[in-house]
């Protein structure tokens, strides 16, 4: 836990100093990239925000992936490479659901209605969904795997593949990764028009997200054991994605200043982590209270 934190930090910090890049790549306009002519100022506040949100959004995930491992029975030593080509195939997707929704709002402008209707949808489902009664051999991703490659459910060979009595197989490692893709998948859905609401420069977005998703193997491993603990994040993650929700739907007619929008979100999680670690305490006061 202590080298996944160090990581964590490390993560952030790199993401909190690409800040300053954003900031002279649009004071320069390197390469013509600031086409919206955003000035340097709110490029960064754009970015930190769409950091922000996304990473934040990745706590709900991170709790997904435990739960995905814990359902398949994914020994610790295997999971940091099943989470590195998660990783990998998250950026791929992200990047391009990114330019396709870039496109679709600007060629459609309603299409913002439907992103906030989305977002909004998405809160909701987040109240009334509970990711540990999920029959992940059930997943859609599973299913279409299976029909590809017999799945042996049995091996401990550590790899993704196994070749048996003349026939490949898929393993639980990488039916594990399949689901988590799946996963992904699902709530790349949910968090990249998210950072819509705040802007629509690909560029922005991207880079966020990227910074986002690159430190979330480490933050894994590090919350992984603790989400307990911090229950009521779950709340502050509803908040947001109705804030962001009712922004992005409100965008063709009123302009919220990025700056807002940051001061919100962080709120919102500083209540939520607050609320979380008040609780616990509460909590461990209880257990220790003598009968």
């Amino acid at each position: 836990m202590k080298e996944s934190l160090v990581w964590t930090l490390i993560w952030i910090v790199v993401s909190l100093l690409f800040g300053l890049v954003i900031y002279h790549v649009y004071e320069v306009n390197f390469l013509d990239i600031n086409k919206h002519g955003v000035s340097p100022k709110e490029a960064l506040i754009q970015y930190y925000t769409g950091y922000i949100i996304e990473k934040s959004l990745s706590l709900d995930n991170i709790f997904v992936i435990a739960m995905i491992f814990a359902y398949f029975k994914i020994e610790a030593k295997y999971q940091h490479n099943i989470l590195i080509y998660g990783i990998i195939g998250a950026i791929v997707f992200r990047g391009s659901l990114i330019l396709l929704g870039t496109s679709v709002i600007e060629k459609f402008h309603w299409s913002t209605y439907l992103f906030g209707a989305v977002l909004i949808y998405s809160a909701i489902s987040m109240m009334t969904t509970r990711h540990d009664q999920v029959d992940y051999y059930k997943n859609p991703a599973i299913r279409l795997l299976s029909k590809i490659y017999p799945i042996n459910y049995e091996s401990k060979s550590g790899k993704f593949f196994v070749v048996e009595n003349g026939k490949k197989y898929a393993t639980m490692l990488f039916a594990s990764l399949v689901v988590i893709e799946f996963t992904d998948i699902i709530f790349a859905v949910d968090s990249i028009p998210a950072i819509f609401a705040i802007t629509t420069d690909s560029f922005i977005i991207y880079t966020s997200n990227i910074f986002a998703i690159l430190g979330l193997r480490n933050l894994y491993f590090f919350l992984a054991n603790m989400m307990d603990k911090f229950r009521y994040m779950k709340f502050s993650l509803i908040f947001i994605l109705i804030f962001v929700g009712v922004k992005i739907a409100l965008s063709n007619h009123y302009k919220l200043p990025a700056s807002v929008s940051l001061i919100f979100i962080l709120g919102a999680l500083a209540i939520g982590i607050l609320t979380s670690l008040l609780h616990g305490r509460d909590d461990t006061a209880k257990l220790e209270k003598p009968l």
